[in-house]
């Protein structure tokens, strides 16, 4: 059934999985007749997969900015006249924008743990994407519904790419990570455990502030020869497809997206046990999690996939079951309605 919404999304992020999803998200909304506008920075990487949805206006949102109060005007000024019935500001910054405004649902989406509640003077409710978020925002001192909505991949067929389109040999034993290039992504975790197994080689799908150091890393660990830099590619799960086994290794880990898209690939998980996996997964049944920042544990784990009979299956297995029973399009696209239409 078609719903009948007008939902305005007020979205500051960059270019990383969660962007990924605020993707999948709005297209869902569109397949279920929501007619949407968009505001967001300028030259974003998605900017022209969502353009076909509805206007956006670009802007950087600067708090200190002299441009901020003209933006503010003109964004309180397009609600009045086209009276959304839904405001759906992604993560605090965006939800300072949200104004007073009785016709919509106003509600922010949060994917990370919130540091105060300043910004959601004016929302109806809070969406987290695990338990985790919702509940910390309830120890801030939040009193209206904190509600869970998690994530779900893309619903398309991942084909695994030709390994000689980028340079590296069919026989090879791959590993896989994606993610932005900083710090609380752990990729250098990754390298680091990548360098103690013999012959491996490693994918590395993303950008960042921390790729010079992790290029450096890489030429001092001695695997150059081995190591891939891809940068954004256009469907992540191609390349996860590809690969023998996908690994996450972030210090500080919401939820993992990643994890749902290496599910979605039908390649064996291992992650660190960061806040959002230990939520969702099962040690041993759909992934192997490891400490944070345990290079040899995260090594060992990698060559347990590579060697013992059966283990790489049946992870692909457990793991497709987990996404299909907890991670659904349908379930998310059904629980937002819920709220667009008052129901929470």
């Amino acid at each position: 059934m078609l719903e009948s919404q007008r939902i305005l999304h007020l979205h500051f992020g960059k270019d990383g999985g969660a962007e990924r999803f605020f993707v999948n998200l709005v297209h869902g909304f569109s397949e279920r007749g929501a007619e949407q506008r968009f505001v967001t920075r300028p030259g974003r990487i998605w900017k022209h997969e969502i353009a076909p949805l509805g206007p956006t206006m670009e802007n950087h949102y600067r708090r200190l900015s002299v441009s901020t109060p003209l933006f503010t005007w003109q964004i309180h000024r397009m609600i009045q006249r086209w009276q959304p019935t839904v405001i759906m500001a992604w993560m605090p910054r965006a939800a300072r924008l949200i104004p007073h405004f009785p016709g919509a649902v106003k509600l922010t989406r949060l994917g990370d743990y919130p540091r105060h509640l300043r910004h959601f003077r004016y929302n109806d409710l809070i969406i987290g994407n695990t338990p985790g978020i919702a509940q910390a925002c309830r120890d801030l001192g939040w009193q209206k519904p904190a509600l869970v909505i998690s994530n779900f991949a893309r619903e398309i067929t991942p084909v695994p790419i030709s390994r000689v389109s980028v340079n590296t040999p069919d026989d090879a034993f791959v590993i896989c990570g994606s993610g932005r290039f900083v710090h609380r992504k752990g990729f250098d975790v990754l390298i680091r455990a990548a360098a103690k197994i013999p012959n491996a080689w490693l994918w590395l799908l993303g950008e960042g502030e921390r790729r010079p150091e992790l290029q450096a890393l890489v030429v001092e660990l001695g695997m150059s020869e081995r190591t891939r830099f891809l940068g954004w590619v256009d469907e992540p799960m191609h390349y996860a497809a590809a690969a023998d086994v996908f690994v996450m290794p972030s210090r500080h880990e919401p939820l993992g997206n990643v994890i749902l898209e290496s599910w979605k690939a039908q390649v064996p998980t291992i992650s660190t046990k960061s806040e959002g996996p230990s939520w969702f997964a099962t040690d041993g049944q759909d992934c192997l999690l490891v400490d944070i920042d345990d290079v040899d544990g995260t090594a060992a784990a990698i060559e347990r996939v590579r060697d013992e009979g059966g283990l790489a299956a049946n992870l692909v297995a457990a793991g497709t079951a987990t996404l299909e029973a907890k991670f659904t399009k349908d379930r998310v696209l059904d629980q937002y309605f819920e709220i667009f239409n008052g129901g929470y």
